[in-house]
């Protein structure tokens, strides 16, 4: 049984609360949050969890194997940095940290203590996502050509990170895992409608060898809520949308044919194919259900989570960088590694 602490409880927290406390290989124990409203929540859904309004309680607490951090990307490496100086596992939400620097401190110590750090990359988990890494491992979709992604809707508005931080780490997320390749270079644009506040529609581009791009299109002022992504390869081709509620996988047997015969020498001709379409059938187990239960596995067993610290440094430096290509109008900057 590995005892968890929850420290934040607010948009994500009680999601966190339900899936580490209903399995029987965990419990929460405690949770810890400024506004006391929501610890009468926590104690009124939860008579047997403790409830604080200072952190720290569950920092000393020997009882606490654990801590899971669903609080404000500003707060969340002096929290995991804590937690893992107490001794505790982390388990933080996306993004992992604000800064490299950072996030690159809180691995060097996850790895002197021995200690499971775990980051909150969620979609990875879901049944959709796994399929189309399936689906990829197994060459089906041959090179890939380009990742598309759009992910908009009206609100919610953050005032602490701007659109990049906030949607965009989903989907920088998502392509990580499935792509597994490091991006050169990055450029992003954008712009803040609400004076003093961060920007609230961001396009963002990663460049990688072989001629691979992906693009990223996010916005909180949107009038439609759209979460749609297009992968294409030269053998097939995956349309994933997250809204649709039957079919979120559909996999196209479409593409073109090159064809370079001599007779025509100075000109490349194209054809075009086209062929059936399928769906998939997809797990449709809650996807923080199954993170919940990887991250106290990853702990009872001392095994590396699929979304470890290293994982949640890749998303960082790329969020780092598209927000000072972000500053200078969408000028290139190159990743260095």
């Amino acid at each position: 049984m590995i005892n968890i602490g929850v420290i934040g409880y607010g948009y994500w927290g009680p999601n966190l609360v339900r899936n580490f406390s209903e399995p029987p290989e965990s419990q929460v124990v405690a949770v810890s949050d400024m506004n006391q409203k929501r610890l009468a929540l926590v104690k009124n859904r939860y008579p047997a969890v403790e409830v604080t309004g200072n952190y720290k309680d569950l920092l000393s607490n020997p009882r606490i194997d654990a801590i899971a951090i669903a609080t404000p990307v500003s707060s969340h490496y002096e929290l995991a940095r804590q937690a893992l100086k107490n001794g505790k596992h982390v388990f933080v939400e996306k993004p992992m940290t604000a800064t490299v620097e950072q996030a690159e401190r809180l691995i060097e110590e996850a790895e002197r203590c021995q200690l499971t750090l775990m980051v909150d990359h969620t979609f990875i988990y879901t049944g959709a996502v796994s399929k189309i890494k399936e689906v990829l491992d197994s060459g089906r979709l041959g090179h890939l050509y380009y990742y598309d992604s759009v992910r908009v809707n009206l609100g919610l508005f953050q005032h602490d990170v701007n659109v990049l931080w906030d949607l965009a780490v989903h989907d920088l997320s998502i392509m990580d895992y499935l792509v597994g390749v490091d991006p050169q270079a990055v450029s992003a644009t954008g712009m803040s409608h609400v004076q003093g506040q961060p920007e609230n529609m961001a396009y963002l581009t990663c460049f990688f060898e072989n001629k691979m791009i992906a693009h990223f299109h996010v916005n909180w002022l949107s009038p439609v809520k759209i979460r749609q992504t297009l992968l294409g390869g030269d053998r097939q081709m995956i349309v994933y949308d997250d809204l649709e509620p039957s079919e979120k996988v559909r996999i196209y047997d479409k593409g073109i044919t090159l064809n370079d015969g001599k007779e025509h020498v100075y000109q490349m001709m194209i054809g075009y194919r086209t062929g059936d379409m399928w769906a998939p059938q997809l797990d449709n187990t809650e996807a923080l259900r199954i993170e919940a239960a990887h991250f106290v596995e990853c702990v009872q067993q001392k095994k590396l989570p699929l979304t470890d610290g290293k994982a949640g440094l890749r998303i960082v430096r790329i969020l780092e960088l598209a927000s000072k290509s972000l500053a200078e109008r969408g000028k290139l900057v190159e990743i260095k590694y």
